[in-house]
């Protein structure tokens, strides 16, 4: 199939596509910049604020990743419903088979915060609009995720955490490897069609236990005190001081951490799992060793790459 990545520099888009190239697909990278891309398949510009690049970047493709989301804007939820009803538009005009978007858990009944409402609004503009597939995770856990290396970072840089009260928030992360088996397990599925799926490890577990698992693994010892008094506002504080997350993103995220995002309906498992290969994700554990074994073997590249 020829495919288009949208967010194919990103995080997941950028193993996305190099998965798909694995399988045989033929990928369109849309990139802003595709003289400066260096990623799996081949580049072509576009922009969800500019309908014109898209009809050209969606041109010929049978199925397109919509991975594309405003975190680091003040004016996120804006930009994000403009641009997921600009890609409906073109995916529609271009005859595009499927749509796939990765969204955000959480119960529509909860009072989401602005960011996941966010993520629930441009899934149900593609659901209404076009032929499309949602999934909805937690945090992705790997290397170069941002929910990822805050949890790294907290524990790689404060031997004590005095932690606001979302550190007891139940969640269900999911590895990267998982996320990503999903994304292409969905690819083409006739029962995939017009369907929202939750996608999740195999344990549900707390903010508080990931960190403490992250610092067994990295042979730290740390002391984790929540104290009920750090408001939203401080705790992104918090964040954007001792990790490097710039402090919009950290308020967009921080507002979501107090959102139990748990997996609800296990039906993406007969989706992309079989009886001869069942769908079997990986623990937190083991998807945060993967991680860091990721991270030190790209710090060992660079070295290496530096040196030469």
């Amino acid at each position: 199939m020829r495919v288009l990545v949208t967010g194919a520099t990103g995080f997941i888009g950028s193993h996305l596509a190099e998965r798909l190239g694995d399988l045989g697909h033929e990928v369109k990278a849309m990139t802003r910049h595709p003289d400066r891309y260096r990623g799996f398949g081949t580049a072509v510009g576009g922009d969800i604020a500019d309908p014109g690049a898209l009809g050209r970047a969606l041109e010929g493709c049978d199925a397109a990743y919509y991975l594309v989301h405003s975190l680091d804007a003040t004016d996120f939820a804006d930009r994000d419903r403009v641009g997921a009803e600009s890609f409906a538009a073109a995916a529609v005009a271009a005859g595009v088979d499927q749509i796939i978007y990765l969204g955000g858990l959480g119960d529509d009944g909860d009072d989401l915060s602005p960011h996941l409402r966010s993520r629930r609004e441009v899934e149900h503009i593609l659901l209404d609009s076009a032929p499309t597939t949602a999934l909805r995770a937690a945090i992705v856990v790997g290397d170069g995720g941002i929910s990822w290396e805050i949890l790294r970072q907290l524990v790689e840089r404060l031997p004590v955490m005095l932690t606001p009260r979302w550190v007891q928030t139940r969640t269900q992360p999911i590895a990267l490897t998982d996320a990503v088996a999903c994304l292409v397990g969905v690819l083409g599925k006739l029962d995939a069609a017009d369907r929202a799926f939750d996608i999740g490890g195999p344990e549900v577990t707390t903010y508080r236990d990931m960190l403490i698992t992250v610092a067994h693994l990295t042979g730290r010892h740390r002391l984790i005190v929540p104290v009920p008094v750090l408001s939203p506002r401080l705790s992104s504080h918090w964040l954007n001081l001792v990790t490097d997350v710039d402090m919009t993103t950290a308020r967009s995220l921080v507002d979501s951490l107090s959102n139990e995002v748990v997996v609800r309906d296990h039906s993406i498992e007969s989706v992309v799992g079989t009886e001869q290969h069942p769908y079997r994700p990986l623990t937190f554990s083991a998807a945060a060793a993967a991680a860091l074994a990721a991270r030190e073997h790209r710090l060992r590249s660079a070295a290496t790459h530096a040196s030469t």
